[in-house]
């Protein structure tokens, strides 16, 4: 017990000096397993343990497709896109920001990556349409929500690869949570629309034939879900083999398709998918001998102790769980929370009668959320970076969206079939 404590003392005190995740993970660890009598090198077998996985190989994957598709000319086909289907509303540019997302969220699969591209791309049209410069902040990071939600949602794919659970059922299950929060999205974007006076920016509806056309040009970054969806189902693919399958085809899109990949590019391209992967994979390797030290000292099982001894109402502790992640949201990487916390709390409520798959899924709205709120919240910090608009304002522009997720989150919390009804109906 002793080591466990100085191992959890370490952590937050190197956290509150701002060292990397990543080494307050390891040398927490490495404090515990010291005190325990165990060799140093046992703190590298376990780090080492943690990654040498599979399928863990895609992770590193799936950030290649994103970032492939990010700077592969994908951006501006779904902007063309969701502008012929919503940009006549009222509101109009405000719309395809919320659209814009979901078609992105296939692409990225981060919610810092979708909001940083609107933050660069879309942000910019919209104050010069006299949209406010807060406004357009944070809405960019309040729609940066629904990209985790869809395949290949990276918050997801850790899940599933923490907790051994299928990757496939994750993934059918975010869709209608993510279509949800987009349609409140859409309906707050309407009602501050017609309460300041916003109008369309378009004169008109588009044409059959222009919705045609600028479907066509971007069907192959849409049609990456899709892929995603039909392989797993099929079995066609493992996830680690969907992944490899999917930088591919990004980066075949992105060459020969919307012609921005190129020699001249590719190593930056790949140098960006490196970084970012090795700071994932580097998380993944602390947190599996930090979890292991709370293995040892049978941690999960007492945290199932607490829960059960505060209520035996699943719904009541779905509460309590839902405001502590928020909370941690606020404050910490969202990868790290599911990599820390996600072995302990799926245990925990499945004592409970709770699906893995919907606590997996809402494990990540709610740590996406946290991401958009002040003080640390990493996505709405990443877009006023970019756009320099005030925080404070921006973060009061936010609050009716934060509200509408929130509602959405804690509906598909009490309505488990929200979730589980579409990979229950497919994967059976």
């Amino acid at each position: 017990m002793i080591g466990i404590t100085w191992m959890l003392i370490i952590f937050f005190a190197l956290l509150l000096l701002r060292a990397p995740i990543s080494v307050a993970l390891c040398t927490s660890a490495m404090v515990y397993f010291l005190l325990s009598g165990q060799p140093f090198e046992f703190v590298a077998q376990r780090i080492v343990a943690g990654v040498d996985s599979f399928p863990l190989m895609a992770i590193p994957l799936f950030v290649l497709a994103g970032t492939a598709m990010a700077r592969g000319g994908i951006a501006s086909a779904n902007l063309e896109f969701a502008d012929t289907l919503v940009g006549h509303w009222r509101g109009g540019l405000a719309q395809v920001n919320v659209l814009n997302s979901v078609f992105m969220g296939g692409m990225t699969g981060s919610a810092v990556a979708d909001a940083a591209t609107d933050a660069k791309v879309l942000v910019p049209v919209m104050i010069r349409k006299g949209y406010s410069n807060e406004f357009s902040s944070a809405l960019s990071a309040a729609s940066g929500i629904i990209a985790p939600l869809i395949p290949p949602g990276i918050g997801l794919v850790l899940y599933a690869l923490t907790v051994q659970e299928s990757v496939g059922r994750l993934f059918l299950g975010s869709l209608i949570p993510a279509l949800l929060i987009a349609l409140v999205m859409s309906v707050t974007v309407n009602l501050v629309a017609r309460h300041r006076g916003f109008r369309s920016d378009r004169t008109r509806r588009a044409r059959g034939k222009e919705i045609w056309k600028a479907f066509i040009r971007a069907l192959p970054a849409l049609g990456m879900p899709f892929l995603l969806i039909v392989g797993l189902r099929m079995g066609m693919f493992t996830p680690t083999e969907l992944a490899a399958l999917a930088a591919a085809y990004s980066l075949i899109v992105g060459a020969f398709i919307y012609r921005k990949i190129n020699f001249k590019n590719l190593p930056a391209i790949f140098r960006e998918a490196v970084v970012a992967s090795g700071m994932v994979m580097l998380l993944i390797g602390g947190g599996a001998a930090f979890g292991n030290a709370m293995i040892r000292e049978r941690v999960p099982q007492k945290v199932a102790g607490l829960l059960t001894s505060l209520s035996d109402n699943w719904m009541v502790i779905l509460i309590i769980i839902n405001v502590l992640l928020l909370i941690l949201g606020m404050i910490m990487d969202g990868s790290m929370l599911i990599i820390m916390l996600a072995p302990l709390l799926a245990v925990a409520t499945a004592q409970l009668g709770i699906d893995p798959i919907h606590f997996g899924v809402l494990m990540v709205i709610n740590i996406t959320i946290g991401g958009i709120t002040p003080p640390a919240g990493v996505v709405l910090l990443s877009v006023v970076g970019i756009t320099k608009a005030p925080m404070g304002k921006s973060f009061m522009e936010m609050v009716p969206f934060l509200i509408g997720s929130i509602g959405v989150l804690f509906l598909v919390s009490f309505v488990p079939d929200i979730i589980l009804w579409l990979p229950n109906l497919i994967m059976g």
